[in-house]
């Protein structure tokens, strides 16, 4: 990977949870940030070890994953780049309850929990930054139970599809899966056969095109409208 990053303080700054500090503020919340670099495949931690603060993805991907006793691993989520994760942990005090690894080369930023808890005293504005940020995080793992719990496996496949779609395209849209497809059947708590089979029955009704991780979707509207 490349050399070190030379002003913490200006990354900072380009997050939303950040943009309301002060230059001195950043200056400061920058003195309790470290970098990480990850080559693919490695641990950033395991599940069970303390929570020390909260981590940025700059580039790269992370996964956070349970395994199981029988030795299968259950993706919880994908964490891509500019997204966040680890803060509600650091502020509970309790060990990690999942364990987090790079997908590919990956860069992060660690925030020192000892920096936030002082940036959250001098300053409400950074509070209400960080509560965004975890509400945010509680209203997407809400959504997930809602679509494990409701949705077939179809419909969890193209809800999952249409997140990755630009807000504004509606019509020949190519997605290049973020991760790969078996990470993603276990996202969406399927099993990789079953997301191959998904994935053909939607490219024989012509509603996507699937090539490797490439999928295209035709028309955004007739895949929202579809139903079993």
């Amino acid at each position: 990977m490349t050399s070190p990053i030379l002003r913490p303080a200006e990354v900072l700054a380009r997050f939303p949870l950040f943009q309301a500090l002060s230059p001195a503020q950043l200056d400061r919340i920058a003195q309790g940030t470290k970098e990480i670099r990850l080559t693919k495949g490695t641990s950033l931690f395991t599940r069970g070890s303390e929570a020390t603060g909260f981590f940025i993805v700059l580039f790269g991907q992370i996964k956070l994953v349970i395994d199981s006793p029988q030795g299968d691993e259950k993706v919880i989520e994908i964490i891509n780049q500019r997204q966040s994760f680890g803060e509600a942990v650091m502020f509970l005090g309790r060990p990690y309850p999942v364990s987090a690894v790079s997908l590919n080369d990956t860069l992060l930023l660690h925030v020192s929990k000892q920096m936030v808890d002082g940036l959250l005293t001098e300053d409400p504005s950074f509070a209400r930054g960080l509560l965004a940020g975890l509400s945010a995080r509680v209203h997407s793992l809400v959504k997930d139970v809602e679509s494990y719990s409701i949705r077939s496996t179809t419909q969890r496949v193209i809800g999952y599809l249409l997140q990755q779609c630009p807000d504004e395209a509606q019509e020949n849209i190519t997605i290049d899966l973020p991760t790969s497809k078996v990470l993603v059947a276990s996202r969406l708590s399927i099993t990789p056969e079953t997301l191959s089979r998904i994935f053909a029955k939607l490219a024989q009704l012509k509603l996507i095109e699937v090539q490797g991780r490439t999928v295209v979707i035709p028309s955004v509207k007739a895949l929202q409208e579809f139903e079993e």
